[in-house]
């Protein structure tokens, strides 16, 4: 029995999602966006080894036939609410969140000082999940030039890969991968030339059975396109792939699927990231991510980083998935894990952000975040 696919629903689709430019603005102006983290179906058990996904297929023109393209030249435990140590200060805070409009437009609420010292002041990733070329390169600029500015490290998540969740509720994304293509040469050219951490297409590896073998490997050749194109834009660049998470596929299984898909090449990764939006133990990550990367082999310098933003109380033992009750806050975000082949700890999935039940999906929640961050 094998737990089922983190299924990501995007806010752009499922609940309209905030413009890449707010009206009146200009380009130097943009808001980037997505700092909203999309929402996640984490399903029960299912006796299949490939995930469970909606039954609409992807769009057929979401896979285009590829031609091939040129190489460009732990002694915490979970229950640890501390504030961030001076290691982790280094990732950055993007000053534009669903968290952050809440604190500042609600400072008489009683919430107020639990949700802003123990989310609203954590570093967490910023997404760019809506297909919008010409206004990326700006909006991914805009992230990276105000990590720069404060010496910090930002975390951006890409998330435009044509037949995302397999055309169900996340559906989205570029039309086709020769588009995606040319959107992540644009995505490439913002991420400047300071330390940037890449999350690479949360769900496209692990989800990809849905896919028929051609597909698969055209959305392959893409993502290993897209990690050559973003390590030769910015050496500094970190780009991790989808490793999945300890309750889905067989380390074996996945480090396979990770390597046709270029994880194991110094050319194009940094190594892999898991539990993005889920819930699973951090202890339970490290164990699996090694036994993904020991399975994957290339270069002894790959390693992981690890979602822990709700996974302070582990997953559900009932497997529920949307917004579950019990959950906490998991270790906060930072660069020195003090784990061997463990990069990071970060929080891609803003805590507070609803999966859909306890609030709009997409929408921050300040019930939810209370109860994640007081628990």
């Amino acid at each position: 029995m094998v737990a089922a696919a983190s299924v990501v629903v995007a806010v752009g689709t499922a609940t309209g999602m905030v413009s890449a430019l707010g009206e009146g603005r200009g380009v130097d102006e943009a808001r980037p966006g997505v700092t909203e983290s999309p929402t996640l179906d984490i399903r029960p058990p299912a006796p299949s080894p490939s995930p469970s996904v909606t039954t609409r297929s992807a769009s057929p023109s979401a896979t285009p036939k590829k031609k091939p393209s040129p190489t460009p030249s732990p002694t915490r435990t979970e229950a640890d609410k501390q504030r961030p140590s001076s290691a982790s200060v280094r990732l950055y805070r993007h000053p534009d969140s669903q968290v952050l409009d809440w604190v500042r437009e609600n400072a008489g609420d009683p919430r107020h000082d639990v949700i802003e010292s123990r989310i609203a002041d954590q570093p967490a990733a910023v997404w760019f999940a809506d297909y919008a070329p010409d206004s990326v390169t700006a909006r991914v600029e805009s992230v990276t030039a105000g990590a720069a500015a404060q010496g910090r490290v930002p975390v951006v998540v890409a998330y435009t890969i044509p037949g995302r969740d397999c055309g169900g509720a996340s559906q989205g994304g570029a039309p086709d991968l020769d588009a995606y293509d040319a959107w992540i040469d644009r995505f490439a050219a913002g991420l400047g030339s300071g330390e940037v951490v890449v999350i690479l297409e949360p769900d496209s590896i692990a989800q990809s059975e849905c896919l028929s073998g051609g597909q698969r490997a055209d959305r392959f050749a893409s993502l290993a396109r897209a990690g050559r194109v973003l390590k030769a834009a910015n050496p500094k660049a970190r780009v991790y792939y989808d490793a999945g998470h300890s309750g889905w596929h067989p380390a074996a299984r996945q480090a396979e699927l990770l390597r046709q898909a270029g994880a194991g090449s110094a050319a194009s990764s940094d190594g892999v990231f898991s539990n993005v939006s889920n819930f699973h133990r951090t202890a339970d990550e490290i164990a699996y991510d090694r036994r993904v990367l020991a399975a994957l082999g290339g270069p002894a310098g790959l390693g992981a980083v690890i979602d822990t933003s709700r996974n302070g109380n582990g997953a559900p033992a009932d497997g529920e998935w949307c917004d579950p009750d019990g959950r906490k806050l998991g270790r906060p975000p930072t660069l020195n894990t003090g784990e061997a082949r463990i990069d990071g700890y970060l929080w891609v999935k803003l805590p507070g952000e609803s999966d859909g039940c306890k609030g709009a999906p997409g929408t921050f929640t300040p019930s939810y975040a209370y109860d994640l961050a007081s628990s």
